[in-house]
């Protein structure tokens, strides 16, 4: 589940500092505060149309940019005055400082105004335009330009900002605090045509801008055949590096059988939620062999990979609790945050130090804490400490959840995922979740932890309870991928093998593959949006297909290719694609 594809709507990025990337597809629930809060009644909440029109608009200045060769203009001063009655500038202040309480769950006295809000108070993009959103409801009309909120602007730089536009204010001027205002009256144009809507015209306008600027769009390609080290792409078979296809599992015979014998067994559906109508056998087999795979005690499985960490984390913790996460984290695990209505803070990617000073100061304020990390992150291809989050965790009586969306079937002597990798007691861990469609060659998703916790999710998870239970084919699917990984434990090998090749000819070649080690994820960083989509384009030329990860999905610096691994692919293929990788960056 892991990852934050920029040709989704899951996931978008909008901030410079890679240290507190998130996305902004999901805005902050109510938090705890000190203070009286701001619009935080959830049918004003800030919607999915405002964030997808700022990202569209995000991305098609940048192609625009790039098709006039010229730079892209961030000034803020370019925002004019709005035309309304007189807002009076200690309400202003008190109005940000309000909604930055709500959104951070610190109290108003304890916010330190002059302090940048990314780089020392530890908002991250959500938080930011969780915190912009709740301003432009109090204030209609209210504009910020894009990429205006840098890792360094303050509370104060807010205040100012904000007062500029509604009393012309210099920018330089901070008002005082003084009660909170009451927010002028809301109106709203009606939208009724889907091909009106702003975020609809954007996405077309940037579709048609990439191809202005002579590059084609990468996304929906038709991928035809089983897609192992090579694929089918317009006819023309091409190294593939854009599947999760780890261990080949997918086409495998034996799990081709395995599909073709449970649709004569059982048919194409269950038809039916598993709690009333019943488990076919099935069901139970595949829930016990990822146990005994990952080492607990009991197992449930979903239909969907994303749709599991929302459901479970949603229906586990609520108002009353914190959810803290690893700052990478994926989309399903935020929106299962936004779904249980919890705090939600985010942490440093992989900084132990900055959780356990989190949880110093905030875990006494609240009921349950859950620690959301992930056992490899698809983006960069790390790990973490695993031993050093339970620890913590044991330290602030916190629960701990992982997910191993891309470590299972992966790492550990056996594919048992990270728990395996650093032997740890799998118990000390509460959830260990993941999905089936990457190494086990299925589609859905899992739990495995206690008993009592999986019998609770069975008979009270909502996505488990409400929706039908997984095909017969996909939990056939899997079962037969885990039974072959014990029968052929040799391709993890082969995996390591041409991961540790790939990564080391990368390496030798000069290319950035960031803190990738020892996985089969590996980005080449290129740092550039125009020339990433280029770059891909011509190694598609060339028989290579890989995706790139453009701004804003990643810091404009960060823009990458992204290389899955798998044990189908060749010496030769890996060499090939490596020489033919280093030349096209040197003629970019």
């Amino acid at each position: 589940m892991s990852g934050y594809n920029f040709a989704t709507s899951n996931r978008f990025w909008m901030q410079t500092d890679y240290s507190a990337q998130r996305t902004v597809s999901e805005p902050e629930p109510s938090a705890h505060s000190g203070g009286p809060t701001l619009d935080s009644r959830p049918d004003i909440e800030e919607s999915t149309m405002d964030q997808l029109i700022a990202l569209f608009r995000e991305q098609t200045a940048l192609l625009a940019a790039a098709a006039q060769n010229q730079g892209l203009a961030t000034d803020p001063v370019t925002t004019q005055r709005i035309t309304r009655p007189q807002v009076q500038r200690d309400d202003i202040a008190t109005a940000v400082r309000t909604a930055a309480a709500r959104v951070s769950g610190f109290p108003v006295s304890s916010l330190i105004t002059d302090k940048p809000l990314i780089e020392e108070l530890g908002f991250d993009s959500i938080m930011v335009t969780d915190l912009l959103g709740g301003l432009r409801r109090t204030f209609p009309g209210l504009a910020f330009e894009p990429g205006w909120l840098t890792p360094g602007r303050s509370l104060d730089d807010v205040i100012a900002y904000v007062s500029h536009q509604l009393d012309g204010s210099p920018l330089h001027e901070v008002a005082a605090p003084d009660p909170v205002v009451a927010p002028p009256a809301r109106t709203v144009e009606p939208e009724s045509t889907i091909g009106e809507f702003a975020e609809v015209k954007a996405l077309a306008d940037r579709l048609t801008m990439g191809e202005a600027i002579g590059v084609s769009n990468p996304y929906f390609l038709i991928n035809d055949g089983v897609t192992r080290d090579t694929s089918v792409i317009g006819g023309e078979t091409v190294i593939n590096f854009s599947s999760y296809n780890y261990i080949g599992m997918s086409g495998h015979p034996v799990v081709v059988a395995a599909v073709q014998d449970a649709v004569a067994r059982y048919g194409s559906s269950v038809s039916a939620s598993r709690l009333l109508s019943g488990d076919k056998p099935v069901h139970r087999e595949l829930e016990e062999a990822l146990s005994v795979l990952l080492g607990t005690e009991d197992a449930i499985t979903l239909v969907g990979g994303h749709s599991t960490n929302v459901t479970v984390i949603g229906h586990l913790v609520g108002e009353d609790d914190l959810v803290v996460h690893d700052a990478l984290a994926h989309d399903s695990i935020l929106q299962g945050c936004k779904l249980s209505g919890a705090t939600r803070r985010p942490f440093p990617h992989n900084d132990i130090a900055a959780l356990d000073a989190m949880l110093t100061e905030l875990r006494s304020r609240y009921r349950r804490v859950l620690i959301l990390i992930e056992g490899v992150y698809s983006q960069d291809g790390d790990i973490p400490d695993l031993p050093s989050f339970v620890a913590i965790k044991k330290k602030h009586r916190a629960m701990l959840m992982i997910d191993e969306a891309h470590s299972i079937g992966v790492l550990g002597a056996t594919g048992g995922g990270i728990g395996e990798h650093f032997a740890i007691d799998r118990s000390d861990v509460e959830l260990w979740s993941g999905t089936l469609s990457k190494a086990l060659a299925g589609c859905g998703g899992y739990v495995c932890g206690s008993a009592e916790l999986v019998r609770f999710l069975k008979y009270t998870t909502p996505g488990f309870v409400y929706s039908v239970g997984m095909t017969p084919m996909n939990a056939a699917a899997s079962l037969a991928a885990i039974r072959q990984l014990r029968e052929e434990p040799e391709v993890l090998t082969v995996l390591r093998q041409n991961s540790q090749l790939f990564l080391r000819l990368a390496k030798e070649a000069g290319i950035d593959t960031g803190d990738t080690l020892d996985t089969p994820v590996i980005p080449c960083i290129v740092g550039d949006s125009l020339k990433t989509l280029r770059l891909s384009n011509r190694l598609l030329e060339r028989g290579i297909n890989v995706n790139p990860i453009l701004y804003p999905a990643v810091p404009e610096d960060l823009a990458r290719l992204r290389f899955f691994v798998t044990s189908c692919h060749t010496e030769e293929q890996i060499t090939y694609t490596v020489a033919t990788l280093t030349r096209e960056l040197a003629a970019l």
